[in-house]
């Protein structure tokens, strides 16, 4: 039985004092909750403090980003040592804002991918089209090359600590969100694309704007096993609704 995720993609929002305030909000809503793995990742500056106020809960530390190398010249980097040593165990790697905006491609994933797995970091590996790409029916090649060249040289012991994020761009940010019916066939797709010994193992969560209405329907489906989200993982009453759909 996979453990549903509800993971907090806070992106660039919420300076420190801030990430504080809402923690100490959100541990109380979520405190009892045992059945769903509740995750946030702050941007890098906060990723301290949050750790300092979510000891001893229920919430776990995520980092939204990572580099492959575990240290040297890489000016405004983070290393997966780093995230390490401040609390994180997972880390978001290949979200589509990073491909769309930093010209992150399959090869740095899969590289982003290994340097996480080395230090024992659940990573949460995003794919997704776009809205042309879509409309092109270019969606299930997309996906396939997307995840194939991503875990690529991963062995199946590896997978484990692989969680896999469908994200239709064209439904971040938008308020757009694929029905649940759509978001059901990728997710399946995705499964079946994985190797055949883990497959049924590996939680895929979804990435389209989930918001407090449409999160039960979408967890209704047999392949969707949480959410990675955004805007709505920014208010502590709004992600507890998603945490308790």
């Amino acid at each position: 039985m996979r453990q549903p995720i509800m993971a907090g993609n806070w992106k660039m929002n919420k300076t420190e004092h801030e990430a504080a305030d809402f923690v100490k909000e959100l541990k109380p809503r979520v405190s009892g909750i045992s059945n769903c793995t509740i995750l946030i990742c702050p941007p890098f500056c906060n990723l301290s403090k949050v750790h300092d106020e979510i000891v001893d809960s229920n919430i776990q530390l995520g980092a939204q980003n990572l580099f492959w190398e575990d240290k040297g010249a890489f000016t405004g980097e983070i290393s997966a040592p780093m995230l390490k040593s401040v609390g994180c165990t997972y880390v978001i790697v290949g979200h589509s804002e990073r491909r769309q905006y930093f010209g992150e491609t399959d090869e740095t994933v899969n590289k982003k991918i290994k340097a996480a797995l080395a230090h024992h970091l659940n990573a949460i590996v995003c794919v997704g089209e776009t809205l042309e790409q879509r409309e092109k029916e270019q969606t299930f090649k997309v996906i396939e090359k997307q995840v194939k060249e991503g875990l690529k040289g991963l062995e199946s012991s590896d997978f484990k600590n692989i969680v896999i994020a469908y994200e239709p761009i064209w439904a971040i940010g938008t308020g757009k969100t694929a029905t649940p019916a759509q978001a059901e066939e990728i997710h399946a797709f995705i499964r079946k694309l994985l190797p055949k010994e883990v497959a049924a193992e590996v939680r895929i969560l979804y990435g389209g704007s989930v918001k407090p209405e449409n999160v039960k329907e979408l967890m209704g489906q047999p392949d969707i096993d949480g959410g990675l989200v955004g805007g709505a993982a920014l208010k502590a009453d709004s992600f507890e609704q998603l945490i308790k759909y």
